[in-house]
């Protein structure tokens, strides 16, 4: 019989966890593990059919779901990450020209970040893409499982912020 290497490449980190009762560990290393294949997955098909990467998409998405512009650190926190990451991550959009800094109307502190016109066109091709993947990817649900299986992140994400 081949083990999980030979089957499926390197073990991740599920599958080199010890099959004990260990339950919500084994549990959160499955998360992290399905996470990394859609993120592999998604990187390559956007780098492949699209010419960019997956920090230039979720900017788009961020600034298309407010319908606006959003600062700095409303960008930074709705992409989970430093405003140190997003800085660098505009700075190169905004020489593409898919997005564009905008003084802050009440606050000097602030900048806005708007998409441009050429931004929103990008997004609007890709979007319906990257949405095709996503369900290509989760085909293996039936839609009960796929809303069981909100229902209950639902209940893990409520959780873990009361934990913090």
């Amino acid at each position: 019989m081949a083990s999980d290497e030979t089957l499926a490449g390197p073990l991740d980190r599920e599958a080199a966890a010890a099959d004990d009762d260990r339950l919500q560990l084994r549990v959160w290393l499955r998360l992290l593990t399905c996470v990394q294949l859609v993120e592999t997955s998604i990187r390559a098909r956007l780098r492949a059919e699209f010419d960019t990467t997956l920090p230039r998409f979720d900017v788009l998405a961020q600034l298309d779901a407010r319908g606006s512009e959003l600062t700095m650190g409303e960008l930074s926190a709705r992409l989970m990450v430093t405003s140190g990451n997003v800085t660098g991550l505009v700075d190169a959009m905004e020489t593409e020209g898919l997005v564009a800094r905008q003084p802050h109307p009440t606050d000097r502190r602030s900048t806005l970040i708007a998409m441009t016109p050429a931004g929103r066109d990008f997004f609007a091709r890709m979007a319906p893409t990257h949405a095709g993947w996503i369900e290509a990817l989760m085909a293996g649900l039936s839609r009960a499982e796929a809303a069981r299986l909100m229902e209950l992140l639902g209940k893990l994400k409520d959780s873990a912020r009361a934990a913090q």
